[in-house]
């Protein structure tokens, strides 16, 4: 399929971008979709070949912020239970649903993590205000980060966002690390994706080999630029990606 180098060098570039800003922010994967789509793919090999092409880069970053998912183990286990199980889920829902079913609440989906991240400490306030230290809302972080996870099996696109955002909704702690939970999160649901997809979805491998190491290369710098982004910033940087995604994917 991939007859013109300039089309081997866009997904090596787009593969590291899309790497960087998954661990950063999240909504790298909409990057890496179009340019598989620019190649010839259908959409359906391009969006499977997209998720499990991800998968790498979450290695990569959850490798290298490692240490901020210390200090919480039970957070840990249940959210990535949550998010294994719902990754399969959303998985088989792809094979067996009309692509309308999901298509059609994208883009409110991604829009509404936006605004979660930007108004975070008004519904926070909202839901009273936990001090420092408080525990999680359990429920709705492990619900949250389940039907994310059905959402990111389904369509990859902005999984990392709508996860960061539930993150920051319903667990108490630095933006810091819960985008290393991010990270974790997005790697666990992208080894169930690829054990699903392997086995029933139509995915184009040649591309896979091509963008994983740079998924790769790109999470794990983009994990060490995460340390050292300032929790604000890095917040609004996660609502301008929303945003844009969403406007994207609204008008696509």
């Amino acid at each position: 399929m991939f007859t013109d180098w300039l089309e081997l060098a866009l997904l090596v570039v787009v593969g590291f971008l899309s790497g960087a800003v998954n661990a950063v922010a999240g909504g790298g994967s909409l990057l890496v979709f179009p340019a598989l789509l620019a190649t010839g793919m259908p959409p359906l090999v391009a969006n499977v070949t997209n998720s499990v092409a991800q998968g790498p880069g979450f290695v990569g970053a959850a490798v290298s912020q490692r240490e901020d998912l210390k200090g919480n183990p039970r957070r840990l286990w249940t959210t990535s239970i949550a998010a294994c199980v719902g990754s399969a889920i959303g998985c088989a829902l792809l094979m067996v649903l009309p692509g309308e079913v999901f298509d059609a609440v994208v883009p409110a989906l991604v829009g509404l993590s936006a605004v979660l991240m930007a108004f975070q400490n008004t519904i926070r306030g909202w839901l009273g205000s936990p001090a420092e230290g408080a525990p999680d809302r359990t429920v709705l972080l492990t619900t949250g980060i389940f039907l994310a996870s059905i959402y990111g099996g389904y369509f990859g696109g902005a999984r990392s966002v709508i996860l960061i955002a539930i993150l920051v909704l319903a667990a108490t702690d630095s933006m810091r690390r819960l985008n290393a939970l991010k990270s974790w999160l997005g790697m666990i649901g992208s080894a169930a994706t690829l054990v699903v997809y392997a086995l029933i979805a139509p995915v184009d491998w040649v591309a896979v080999a091509m963008l994983v190491p740079t998924t790769v290369l790109g999470g794990f710098a983009g994990g060490k630029l995460a340390q050292r982004l300032p929790s604000t910033l890095l917040r609004y940087v996660v609502v301008v990606i929303a945003a844009g995604v969403a406007i994207y994917m609204a008008f696509d």
